[in-house]
């Protein structure tokens, strides 16, 4: 998994791109999920290993990982980006994902799939009713990196297919280099290599901006609304293909994982000095909320045929007079 060299030459900077419910009062049996945020039903220990190098997660060790796929040559979906999934209709992902695919009808998500290749019993497909990237993405230099793919129907929670918690605001001050934080995606598993067909996972260190941003690193390019995640040395990291992908931290106070960054862009693939930059999930809370409440909001078909016949009665009566 990995991506863009060069202090300070931005058209070097790499996106990560591929291709040019509420609890019941009985618990949920193991195998169903149900639907808590954060939690892997399918495994009991926080393993991780790496991406750029290879290692292949075990099947359903990530139930938040999505792969958003866009329509090419309108014969075959292809994998373009990773995403997250945040509740039963959204999955969030990086904005520059969209860039040039803005259509939601010439996407479709996969959620709960292992392999890429095959998909199995446990996936689910669902074509994309809404995109929204914020409004203040910069292409140019990935700031507000950050887009929501509204699903066209709900899906159903398993085992397999799990939401991961979004970070209160408490919690980020307690994130650094000692927490245990994963990265998980579809993308490259060398700098030129091809994309991986089987899910890959890593885990990942986080390191300060303050070395992030040396002069013979990032040079300054990475602001607060940016954070670095991966190995000082090279080695471990996302690539092409894992752009959107979850930055997962796990919690040992609340057993959970949550969602720290999502995969934007870097220098080469697991180059040392180099980590990858991901978007500080904190500072897009008041965001995110608002889209999701805008895709959580009951539609009324009765309300909206009534809308429309009073409009056209009140067209009607203007046109009278």
């Amino acid at each position: 998994m990995r991506r863009g060299r060069a202090a300070g030459a931005l058209l070097l900077l790499l996106p990560l791109l591929a291709g040019s419910r509420p609890r019941s009062a009985a618990p949920a049996a193991a195998d169903e999920g149900n639907g808590e945020c954060g939690e892997r039903p399918l495994l009991a220990t926080t393993l991780g290993s790496r991406i750029v190098g290879g290692h292949d997660a075990q099947a359903g060790a990530w139930p938040w990982a999505v792969s958003l796929q866009n329509l090419q040559g309108r014969v075959q979906f292809t994998h373009i980006c990773g995403g997250v999934l945040v509740n039963e209709k959204s999955v969030l992902t990086a904005g520059h994902c969209v860039t040039g695919r803005r259509d939601p009808y010439s996407w479709r998500a996969v959620l709960g799939v292992h392999n890429l290749r095959k998909h199995g019993e446990h996936a689910a497909r669902r074509n994309i009713r809404r995109i929204s990237v914020h409004p203040e993405f910069k292409r140019e230099t990935f700031e507000n990196d950050i887009a929501l793919f509204e699903l066209n129907s709900a899906v159903r929670y398993s085992a397999y297919i799990q939401p991961i918690c979004l970070p209160p605001a408490h919690l980020s001050p307690r994130i650094d280099n000692a927490t245990e934080c994963f990265i998980s995606g579809w993308g490259r598993t060398v700098e030129k290599g091809k994309t991986s067909a089987v899910l890959k996972e890593a885990r990942v260190e986080i390191i300060p901006s303050s070395i992030c941003n040396s002069s013979d690193a990032y040079g300054g390019l990475v602001n607060n609304n940016m954070l670095c995640a991966g190995s000082r040395s090279g080695g471990t990291d996302a690539c092409q293909g894992d752009s959107g992908g979850p930055l997962a931290c796990y919690h040992p106070g609340t057993h959970k994982y949550y969602l720290i960054g999502i995969a934007s862009f870097g220098v080469g693939c697991g180059r040392p000095k180099f980590p990858g930059i991901y978007v500080r999930l904190s500072q897009y809370r008041g965001w995110i909320k608002s889209e999701l409440l805008l895709s959580n909001k009951a539609v009324n078909p009765i309300s909206i045929t009534l809308t429309v016949c009073l409009t056209a009665i009140q067209t009607a009566l203007v046109w009278t007079f």
